[in-house]
């Protein structure tokens, strides 16, 4: 959809990618980095000063006190803590239980796993997690359940309540959670939940995150991926043969910016608030169902007043005739027919952006 979006000229709506730039004193650390000669290799699994600050920044967001070096492990982008994970602690034939829609990569990399991927579909318009469906879900097979939270694409946040029931489930089965926050600053409705922070789970939990979402630097690649010994132990096998080492005057900024103050979470969480207000009543005033979004930058709605078969078609006349790109949702769903009447919008673009969308798409979009 994004090339699709360029040959045609739409407003890219679609892909996760802000329109504006990170801050510049995280963008001046690694450029003095650069400047100071921190251009080799570093080590595998993170500089010492990145892996201190993640640790830190992870005691203060959830009080869970972890040893940089035995616990952090720094990857190239969450997308890789997440494959490092999977082929690091899923073996052929285990059993892998998702939460559709997902982010694409969580199937990809458990096909190259040889997992065997099990779905609960979460539906609208609250898209509630079925708790007895994942308890009868759950088998003498089942290895881990991936968790997103917030939740790309439909903007849910997993509840207390939920978090709970499922950390019983994973208590009593013996199972894992896998769990990506890469979106955990950005909230706005409700406290985000870390699953490791609940009684009896660190031990049982990958927490994977990243840089790119909260700093507005997407081509960095920083992320990273916090676990107790035995599981890092794995994870860092596979990383090891992924990528070793990630980059290094990158890394060195990415330590500033996790010790930036408060203001700065204050207003990050500020200006994302105005900018989902003006995509999600502009797309309401259109005739659009909108569906509640607690977190990310992603706002899901029910395209079907407009009359198209699905959701690939709507997106396609979206960007050749209104000039504006939206995700189809039925790439998220292992079934696409569950997806078929949804897609996805992004706020993660500067106001002037999402006035501009809006305005094409009340001008031209016709139901």
């Amino acid at each position: 959809m994004s090339m699709l979006a360029i040959k045609y000229g739409a407003i890219n709506l679609g892909q996760g990618f802000p329109s504006f730039d990170g801050p510049e004193f995280v963008k001046e650390a690694a450029i003095q980095a650069i400047r100071d000669g921190k251009n080799q290799y570093a080590r595998g699994f993170g500089i010492p000063d990145l892996n201190i600050a993640i640790a830190e920044r992870f005691k203060k967001d959830t009080g869970l006190v972890v040893d940089p070096d035995k616990e952090v492990t720094v990857t190239t982008g969450c997308t890789e803590a997440i494959g490092a994970t999977i082929l690091g602690l899923i073996n052929p034939g285990d059993e892998v239980i998702l939460f559709a829609p997902f982010y694409d990569s969580y199937n990809a990399t458990l096909s190259m796993a040889g997992a065997t991927i099990k779905t609960i579909t979460l539906r609208p318009p609250d898209f509630a997690v079925p708790i007895e469906e994942l308890k009868s879900t759950i088998s003498k097979n089942t290895r881990a359940i991936l968790i997103n939270t917030p939740h790309n694409p439909t903007g849910k946040m997993f509840t207390r309540e939920e978090l709970n029931s499922i950390a019983s489930l994973c208590i009593e089965n013996d199972v894992l959670v896998f769990t990506d926050e890469v979106y955990h600053k950005l909230v706005f409705d409700m406290e985000h939940i870390s699953i490791a922070s609940l009684p009896g789970m660190f031990e049982r939990t990958v927490t994977m995150n990243s840089l790119g979402k909260t700093f507005s630097l997407t081509g960095w690649k920083i992320g990273w991926a916090i676990a107790p010994p035995h599981l890092t132990w794995g994870l860092r096998q596979a990383h090891t043969f992924i990528t070793f080492s990630t980059s290094h005057p990158f890394q060195c900024g990415a330590a500033v910016a996790l010790r930036a103050p408060d203001s700065y979470f204050i207003e990050l969480k500020r200006d994302y608030m105005v900018k989902r207000a003006i995509l999600m009543e502009g797309l309401k005033a259109i005739g659009f169902k909108v569906f509640p979004s607690s977190g990310t930058f992603f706002v899901l709605v029910d395209h079907t007043p407009f009359g198209f078969e699905n959701d690939v078609a709507f997106c396609e006349y979206l960007i050749k005739e209104v000039g504006v790109a939206a995700i189809p949702s039925s790439v998220f769903y292992l079934n696409p027919e569950e997806g078929k009447n949804l897609v996805r919008f992004t706020f993660c673009k500067d106001e002037a952006t999402l006035r501009a969308a809006v305005e094409r798409m009340k001008e031209k979009l016709r139901k």
